[in-house]
């Protein structure tokens, strides 16, 4: 692992610029998919984003010669960045998806209740939404016009302090932030084994079902028909389990199933279900 990372080092720096072609749209439907793009990325892309970094330092011969237009060394980038995703990310993933998802939730929702409006102005505090101007805090000054294209927003699990877009003003614009964080990083949630013990009973099966796409507390207890005390009371049982994660909005908390939660009200087989369980039990 830790010759993965410093073969990637020169190309992902802790600070500052790092490639654009590094992150190509196809991301969005997945590690194969990202992966077979940055194998295609024209050679002509290739010299001119690698040439900008190697403005900042050295760069190792590898990384020149992918810049000159070999074949070879893209090809090696693309089974590192595989191998790194694989003992890296994989076995984090449920954790980091349930994060990005309870965002999303979020996000919805203030779609919804506010529009565009209330939607940006739900941004996490390091941003903020002055009509028609969103302004972020940002490791330089930059200025991002939209000229008439739309705006893709991005919750990051990985993503810190400042949100990220493409150096190259005439990609399309993207916008990568910071999702909440609890204090401890990708920390092991208690034991399912006794956790999940305690999940009986018609009431909580009637919360995960309640949750739906998501809902705060109030709602949730009108839902299930239940005090707020006990809506409150099952829904941190729940989250204890992982089958729940919970977002805080403003005064308010929002709840959304975990994919563990949301692979128990679909009904997986339980080989499914017990991978699933396996890699929250992997996490730490």
């Amino acid at each position: 692992m830790n010759g993965e990372s410093r073969l990637l080092a020169p190309l992902v720096p802790t600070r500052g610029y790092f490639p654009d072609f590094l992150t190509p749209a196809e991301g969005l439907l997945g590690m194969d998919e990202a992966l077979s793009a940055l194998r295609e990325t024209p050679a002509a892309r290739l010299h001119d984003e690698l040439s900008r970094l190697s403005v900042a330092r050295p760069l190792p011969p590898w990384i020149r010669a992918m810049a000159e237009g070999e074949t070879r060394p893209l090809g090696r980038l693309a089974g590192t960045l595989q191998r790194y995703y694989e003992v890296a990310v994989a076995p984090h993933w449920p954790r980091v998806q349930s994060r990005i998802e309870a965002d999303r939730a979020a996000r919805g929702r203030a779609l919804l209740d506010g529009g565009a409006d209330r939607l940006l102005s739900s941004l996490p505090p390091m941003m903020r939404w002055r009509a028609p101007v969103l302004e972020a805090d940002y490791p330089v000054d930059r200025d991002l016009h939209l000229g008439g294209r739309g705006l893709l927003l991005l919750p990051s699990y990985f993503c810190r302090r400042t949100p990220v877009t493409f150096h190259n003003p005439d990609l399309t614009p993207v916008l990568v932030y910071p999702v909440e964080h609890h204090p401890a990083r990708l920390a092991p949630p208690p034991s399912l084994q006794r956790s999940l013990g305690r999940l009986v009973g018609q009431t909580r099966s009637a919360i995960l079902h309640g949750v739906g796409v998501g809902c705060t507390t109030s709602e949730l207890a009108r839902r299930v028909d239940v005090s707020l005390a006990s809506a409150s009371q099952h829904a941190t049982v729940l989250r204890e389990a992982g089958l729940l994660v919970t977002l805080r909005q403003g005064n308010a908390v929002l709840h959304t199933l975990t994919p563990l939660g949301a692979a128990l009200l679909r009904g997986t087989r339980p080989a499914e279900a017990e991978e699933e369980a396996d890699a929250y039990e992997r996490l730490g």
